[in-house]
């Protein structure tokens, strides 16, 4: 029972693969060689980061098998075809929460006090106080994406810094709206009074590009667009024409369309904007949620193995319809 790890995701939690009960094996993240690892070793298990996975690895690993996603957005796994290829794909739910949503609460603070551009003020010599910084308390914090991460936000935006927050979903819930002030389903409800518009959406299909030139003339000049999610739900040329016209306060940006950054057109280049405020991705980049994501990864592949299909965190459930599993 071997697993193969690829190489960014076993440098995140090594501790946690080299005292594993089984066999972890670090090897490259990019589809031919990991397709040929699996087949050469034998091995029906991988765990793997945010790389785009589209066909050999689903040929390559056999019926029963398991991708496990170190992380919990799946964008990168086609779900339809590891599901034909009876391989069983997980993520990590649930043990990131916190550090994204201290993330995004990193980034919002970072914007409201000019923290980037005070920096470099510094770095260079300068010694200014510049245009004021704002207070977060009583501010309106607009949560686009009403799950575990976002409802993580919201309530460390309301209870640690006093700040107002509304909770927008494309469905409404019977639940409480709780840790929100107030829920909604109309984005432009959501935005309307906001000075900070915080991204908690997954990338399926219906969200790519969600923000958009529409929605974001919808969003206060005042407000910063803060994005923890996923790159694709954001259109980034859009973006640049509205913080280049001044349609924004600015925006801070943890995730890209294209990882490594490449911008859409290079004439349009978010890393050129004074109020852009950018991460490479490190959203859940701490110790703490890299050793429970490698922990939850390879708790899956156990299950797995075990034939424990309930107690996994499957994305595609139809694969159990599988006879050969």
């Amino acid at each position: 029972m071997t697993v193969l790890v690829t190489e960014t995701e076993f440098g995140r939690a090594p501790e946690v693969f080299q005292s594993a009960t089984v066999p972890c094996i670090s090897v490259a993240a990019d589809e031919p060689t990991l397709a040929r690892e699996v087949r050469q070793r034998g091995a029906r298990y991988v765990i793997v980061g945010s790389v785009k996975y589209t066909g050999e690895i689903y040929d390559a690993l056999s019926p029963g098998g398991v991708i496990a996603r170190f992380g919990v957005g799946h964008d990168g796994i086609d779900k339809e075809k590891a599901t034909a290829a009876g391989v069983l794909c997980t993520n990590t739910p649930g043990v990131l929460d916190q550090s994204v949503a201290e993330h995004a609460m990193l980034l919002i603070l970072a914007a409201a006090r000019r923290l980037p551009g005070l920096t470099a003020e510094m770095r260079a010599g300068t010694w200014a106080l510049g245009p004021a910084g704002l207070e977060l308390r009583g501010k309106m914090l607009a949560v686009i994406g009403g799950g575990r991460i976002g409802q993580a936000t919201a309530r460390i935006a309301s209870q640690g810094f006093g700040m107002r927050t509304i909770g927008c979903r494309r469905t409404p819930s019977s639940m409480s709206s709780a840790p929100f002030d107030s829920l909604t389903t109309d984005f432009g409800e959501a935005v309307r009074d906001a000075d900070f518009v915080s991204l908690h959406l997954n990338a399926e299909p219906a969200n790519l590009k969600f923000i958009d030139r529409a929605r974001l003339a919808l969003i206060p000049e005042r407000a910063w667009l803060i994005n923890t999610a996923r790159g694709a739900v954001v259109d980034e040329l859009a973006l640049f024409d509205a913080l280049a016209a001044g349609r924004l306060a600015g925006a801070a940006l943890d995730v890209f369309d294209r990882e490594p950054y490449v911008p859409a057109d290079p004439s349009k280049d978010l890393r050129t904007v004074a109020n852009v405020v950018l991460a490479p991705h490190v959203g859940s980049h701490t110790r703490e949620a890299n050793r429970a994501m490698a922990a939850r990864a390879l708790q899956n592949i156990v299950r797995a193995e075990a034939r424990d299909f309930a107690g996994m965190d499957l994305l595609n459930p139809a694969v159990l319809q599988r006879a050969a599993l």
